[in-house]
């Protein structure tokens, strides 16, 4: 099961080419409340997935959900740690992107990178308990740091606006000259009791 797959911009493309398409099955709903009145799931995975749920309180209410309807649950996520200074080049320049989702629509998006400290309480206060955590360097792309200068542009506060743009501009030259994706941590938890 694939919830709320609109956030997943390459759902139907990264299906098809890993060849699972046809062994998921995608829904469109709020993960607050899922649709299943029992334990339906040996696992349920988050990736990357916290820091787009704009609360604690939300953040809480899914993972709690999660545990509901699955044996485990498994949650990665990029952490704040930067080993090198292209990983603190991708760190500044996503740290931008709360600020200017905020400033453009008014509420925050893509909240800047939990602690696994944080992760961990995360879990616990949904009722779970970590059995299993780490950290690993993904290898991922750079880019995905990227926010476009045209974002920073349409702010309407003016003020906001130049101040944006002026920590967009210094960031982006770090950004540009070679950045890495910063570890990301993983946690492997279960309901308590």
């Amino acid at each position: 099961m694939a919830v709320d797959k609109s956030r997943w911009r390459f759902f139907e493309g990264v299906t098809s080419v890993t060849g699972v398409k046809h062994r998921v099955i995608p829904l469109k709903l709020d993960a607050r409340e899922l649709p299943f009145p029992f334990k339906a799931f040996d696992l349920a995975v988050l990736v990357h997935g916290i820091r787009s749920l704009k609360n604690e309180e939300t953040m809480v209410k899914v993972i709690s959900e999660m545990l509901r309807v699955a044996e485990k649950v498994f949650i990665a996520e990029s952490l704040p740690i930067a080993r090198n200074e292209r990983q603190e080049a991708h760190l500044e320049l996503y740290n931008l992107r709360e600020e200017i989702f905020e400033a453009l629509f008014g509420e925050k998006d893509d909240l800047h990178y939990p602690t696994m400290e944080e992760l961990k309480e995360l879990v616990e206060k949904a009722g779970g308990r970590v059995i299993e955590s780490g950290t690993f360097e993904p290898g991922l792309p750079h880019y995905l740091a990227y926010i476009p200068r045209e974002y920073v542009e349409r702010i309407k506060d003016g003020k906001k606006r130049a101040e944006l743009l002026k920590k967009w501009d210094r960031t982006y030259e770090k950004w540009k000259n070679g950045t890495e994706h910063p570890p990301v941590g993983w946690i492997l938890a279960e309901k308590e009791g």
